[in-house]
């Protein structure tokens, strides 16, 4: 009965996810906000759901009490999660933080599969990380001064850097974290947004090709800071993240181009230097030629997705703790095992919205700082959920990063919630600047036409951000429009003629109307 029980949820949690992953995609095509408003609501039910039931698999295959209140706590988290962003950032992307709330969850779920331990420290840190994510919109509507410290960014990442090069305590070869009262911390993951900060102040100020190369060696000096500390996988971030942000800025491809032959050139470099990359590059090519040894990780890897093959062997029933450090460099192998290499296309698509939602906000931005900003956040995420991706599944080297929101760690937690929190800030920025231009245009307009001009003008908000003002009155009053996530869609209001009947006004060019009868 238990085995049935245990192949009925792997199918139904594979149904689940699968069914959220198609809305993240359908919601891009959709223009009616009340629609929009329902989809977002089934995406919530859906993971709830996945969750209870992945959960109650736990509970019955360890038959502790504890897992049923570590899992009545996380879904007060989530739901709290979701009120409070929705409720105290009406103007915020709703499908972020539904994809960010997935992401947490199915981290939840397996992280609580390998370790109990781990994942009620994990649960603590995302509980503090979101009071943290928080304010941040508060901060990034707030203190507009931000834009003009780059140069202080620039000093404290090189800061940091410098001092995890020469003090930080070697793990697995690599100098990253340091040991705060019994709390690890690993500041490269916080440095990847000050660098992002730094960089989009430097060349948004970059008008000729002195100023692109003092960006540039600037951005040199955090990479190789990164590569003497042997955090190759975080070097990576930061040399693909500075490229993007130089071609947004200069629409020049020959800049990429020249650093793409530069990274390439000091890969190669950077192969016959270091010991520890020889070792990455050697396992990679071919792990089972050293199995016992450097090729062990990736080689259990690769069993374990294997094993797992299209729909998983369910939760409980494999062996991702076979895999080294599955909880936190490998969880996208152990996902894949235990629910299914579908389940973690899945997860990929989920992370691809995540990403496509920061490019969409970027675009709409027309601060040209912000811009940057938004786009690096974007591919600094994006990038590390590939080089996690790849390296599982050996399509590249392992470079030692965590997939983001769901493997195990404090500091990546901390940091992919604050990246998370700024796009939204910038996101409702940009909502502020079009509701105070809206505004200027309706007081501007003046009243006009026959009847009785006792109109009023109502706010109203729509999921995804304030959509204009509606508009109620008698005869021909001033026009309007309103703004959704996907742009303007037009006017929206209603007017009533003289002897009472109800009337649906349409604008046409050149000022000319239509009206169309219709009954109350």
């Amino acid at each position: 009965m238990m085995n049935l029980i245990i192949q009925i949820s792997k199918y139904l949690i594979l149904l689940l996810m699968a069914l959220y992953t198609l809305q993240c995609f359908t919601v891009f095509r959709l223009r009616d906000e009340e629609a929009k408003r329902y989809l977002f609501l089934r995406q919530n039910m859906l993971m709830f759901s996945m969750h209870f039931v992945a959960f109650m698999v736990l509970y019955l295959e360890l038959t502790e009490t504890t897992i049923l209140l570590f899992y009545g706590a996380q879904v007060l988290y989530l739901a709290a999660v979701l009120v409070l962003f929705g409720n105290l950032y009406r103007r915020a992307s709703r499908l972020l933080i539904n994809n960010m709330c997935m992401l947490i969850c199915v981290g939840f779920i397996m992280v609580t599969r390998l370790s109990y331990e781990q994942s009620v420290k994990q649960f603590k840190i995302a509980v503090l990380s979101s009071v943290v994510a928080l304010l941040i919109p508060v901060i990034i509507r707030k203190l507009r001064f931000i834009t003009r410290m780059y140069w202080a960014y620039t000093l404290l990442g090189i800061g940091l850097l410098g001092l995890v090069a020469i003090a930080a305590r070697v793990t697995y070869g690599a100098k990253l974290s340091f040991e705060l009262g019994g709390i690890s911390v690993q500041p490269s993951e916080f440095v990847k947004i000050i660098f992002v900060f730094a960089i989009a102040g430097l060349l948004t100020r970059a008008r000729d090709f002195r100023r692109i190369a003092i960006a540039t060696g600037l951005a040199a000096v955090h990479v190789l800071i990164l590569v003497i500390s042997k955090d190759l996988g975080s070097a990576l971030i930061f040399f693909i993240t500075y490229l993007v942000m130089l071609f947004v800025a200069t629409r020049n491809p020959f800049y990429v181009l020249a650093g793409v032959l530069s990274g390439s050139v000091a890969a190669v470099g950077a192969f016959f230097l270091f010991s520890h990359v020889r070792v990455r590059v050697e396992a990679w090519k071919d792990p089972f030629k050293d199995y016992q040894g450097d090729g062990y990780q990736i080689g259990q890897s690769l069993f374990a997705i294997s094993a797992g093959s299209w729909f998983g062997t369910g939760l409980c029933q494999g062996s991702p703790g076979a895999v080294p450090l599955a909880a936190q460099d490998m969880m996208f192998s152990a996902i894949c095992e235990e629910l299914g290499c579908v389940f973690g296309i899945c997860l990929i698509l989920v992370c691809m919205s995540c990403f496509i939602m920061f490019v969409n906000i970027a675009m709409q931005l027309t601060n040209r700082y912000y811009r940057l900003v938004a786009v690096g956040l974007g591919t600094t995420y994006a990038v590390q959920t590939f080089l996690t991706v790849g390296g599982t599944i050996k399509l590249i080297p392992l470079t030692g990063v965590t997939l983001p929101l769901v493997s195990y760690g404090g500091s990546s937690m901390l940091s992919t919630l604050i990246m998370f929190a700024i796009v939204q800030g910038l996101y409702m920025l940009q909502r502020d600047e079009e509701y105070k231009v809206e505004q200027k245009k309706l007081q501007e307009q003046p009243y006009y036409g026959r009847g009785d001009h006792t109109g009023v003008q109502e706010e109203y908000y729509e999921e995804e951000g304030y959509a204009g003002a509606q508009q109620t009155g008698y005869g021909q009053g001033p026009q309007d429009g309103y703004y959704g996530q996907n742009g303007y869609f037009g006017p929206r209001y209603e007017y009533y003629a003289d002897d009472g009947a109800d009337f649906r006004q349409e604008p046409y060019q050149d000022e000319e109307y239509e009206e169309r009868p219709r009954r109350k």
